[in-house]
């Protein structure tokens, strides 16, 4: 579907009956296009320490209230193991942003002991920027997918979420190297930021259209605490699933998530954003003792629960939306698949 901007905003602003049919809209179109299953991703959040200081982040490098922890190798194996047992058919291994060459190796070393073992799994990275040659040798030993979230799509707006020192252009055209490298790109934006507006959020659906990305993760803005947005208002559940649900309607076959966010701010938030057109869903893997030291906003779900339960749980809430837990399957983007044909 192409959509003109004033178009989007309109249906960005629909509430109650119009609101409905709009999700309703987008779960058929995601049915049509991608199926009624669920994939997912295990996520393995694997060290906190982070050289960007990011104004909005919980693990931001100022933030001394935080618990710095990196997990041992052996500890990421057993986190991949489990997630290899559970039937996830893909694992995120996520982090904050370093670039020494000991962090990059200590990745590799991971991705490649990961397809030996699983040679079928999908391995995400979202370890933030990096330059070209990494992440090439991280592609060739097998990682297939990478998450960098732009966070907004408006240069401006980009500047007054990230220090002077983080460059808007950089983001950008990591996200191009990582296409031109052969990655599924996935990126994101947080909905409802501060100094964000609807013709932002509009923008946002723009870029991702205009970029042929593959995979998008995007949620309402929950501030932290131990940040300068302390006490900002939350992002609203409706903005956030509107959100979802247009960009269906505008990229019918790319994989789209239900957010960990959307789950902070409902206790159903989830099932409401499959509802609405995603089809990815990212259970925690990271070990229960580590979580509150990954908390990149308050309120962060999921903290208490062990591995397994967070697996029942998110399979149940797979169900009760009426749609098909894809156990065993990678999940790469249809998207993805047309743009390596085409």
């Amino acid at each position: 579907m192409k959509l003109t901007k004033s178009e989007i905003i309109k249906l960005l602003l629909s509430k109650d009956d119009e609101q409905a049919k709009l999700h309703a809209s987008a779960a058929l179109v995601r049915n049509e296009n991608v199926g009624q299953k669920v994939y997912f991703r295990g996520l393995i959040e694997f060290s906190n320490f982070c050289e960007n200081d990011c104004h909005y982040c919980g693990i931001r490098r100022s933030n001394a209230n935080v618990e710095r922890y990196s997990l041992e190798m052996d500890e990421i194996l057993e986190c991949i193991d489990f997630s290899a047992r559970a039937g996830y058919g893909s694992v995120v291994l996520q982090s904050g942003q370093l670039q020494s060459k000991s962090f990059v190796d200590f990745v590799d070393k991971i991705v490649q002991k990961t397809k030996e073992k699983y040679p079928e799994m999908g391995i995400t990275l979202s370890i933030g920027e990096q330059n070209r040659k990494t992440y090439k040798k991280l592609f060739d030993s097998g990682a297939t997918r990478y998450l960098l979230r732009i966070e907004t799509s408006n240069r401006d707006h980009y500047f007054k979420l990230h220090p002077e020192e983080m460059s808007f252009e950089k983001r950008k055209n990591c996200l191009l190297e990582l296409k031109d490298i052969g990655y599924q790109v996935g990126t994101g934006v947080m909905i409802e930021s501060p100094y964000q507006t609807v013709e932002n959020l509009a923008d946002d659906l723009v870029f991702f259209k205009e970029n042929d990305l593959d995979m998008i993760g995007m949620g309402p803005f929950i501030p932290h605490s131990d940040t300068i947005f302390s006490g900002h208002a939350t992002g609203r559940l409706e903005t956030a699933l509107n959100m979802i649900s247009v960009l269906r309607l505008e990229m019918p076959d790319i994989n789209i998530a239900a957010s960990t966010a959307l789950q902070a701010i409902s206790p159903t938030g989830r099932e409401l954003g499959l509802m609405a057109g995603a089809n990815v869903i990212m259970p925690m893997v990271t070990p229960k003792k580590y979580r509150r030291g990954f908390l990149l906003y308050d309120g962060k779900p999921c903290q208490n629960e062990s591995s397994k339960d967070c697996m029942r749980c998110i399979i149940a809430r797979i169900k009760s939306a009426g749609l098909t837990p894809a156990l065993g399957e990678t999940g790469d983007s249809e998207y993805f698949k047309k743009r390596k044909r085409g």
